[in-house]
């Protein structure tokens, strides 16, 4: 009975500190951050766009503003040119999940090239435009929610770079992709987002 007492009093001795976390979610914690990471930058962006059709639907403003012209030519091929990285990126995921490393290093190259290259065009696009977001209250939306999108898109570029990098070095395999899969869902999600601005800003 003694024995029994010491056995039982050791055994709470062990356990320090509070009791291991449960696990409720089936979703594993790195997708699960990246996904509730999304959601609130759209919100984000949601409220930009708010502000967005305020000026054009309950002021009636033109847009763009008068005397202003937007390069709709130029951000069609900018847009081309990030969608075909979703391609990329999708094509880099879908290679080393079938365990080809040439697929991966090839196609987060291309996707990091592609991604480089629209952001290229976009600050060269605001350096040839003709107005400031100073000028007035279209202008200071327009620049808004485009150089928001574009500060998203540095951040995937780094990401990019990262994962690039590891890809080089012979990381990632068909077992342990996660690394490469959780950028590749940032990616996407910042094109879906251009689609949306380029649609709303320089289409209708």
């Amino acid at each position: 009975m003694e024995a029994a007492s010491i056995a039982h009093a050791h055994g709470h001795e062990e356990h320090h500190g509070p009791p291991p976390a449960h696990k409720s979610s089936r979703v594993e914690p790195q997708l699960l951050g990246m996904l509730l990471f999304i959601i609130s930058e759209v919100m984000i962006f949601g409220a930009f766009f708010t502000a967005y059709f305020f000026i054009r639907v309950a002021q009636g403003d033109p847009w763009p503003a008068t005397g202003t012209k937007l390069p709709v030519d130029v951000a069609g091929v900018n847009t081309a040119i990030l969608v075909s990285s979703s391609f990329t990126i999708h094509w880099a995921q879908t290679s080393i999940k079938n365990g080809n490393r040439f697929g991966l290093k090839a196609g987060m190259l291309t996707t990091f090239l592609l991604g480089a290259t629209f952001l290229f065009v976009q600050i060269n696009e605001y350096a040839n435009i003709g107005f400031a977001p100073q000028d007035g209250a279209q202008e200071t939306i327009f620049y808004s929610l485009t150089g928001l999108h574009g500060a998203h898109v540095f951040i995937g570029l780094c990401l990019l770079l990262f994962v690039t990098v590891r890809a080089f070095r012979g990381h990632y395999s068909p077992e342990e992709h996660r690394g490469v899969e959780v950028p590749g869902i940032y990616w996407h999600f910042v094109d879906v987002m251009w689609l949306v601005v380029y649609s709303t800003v320089y289409i209708l």
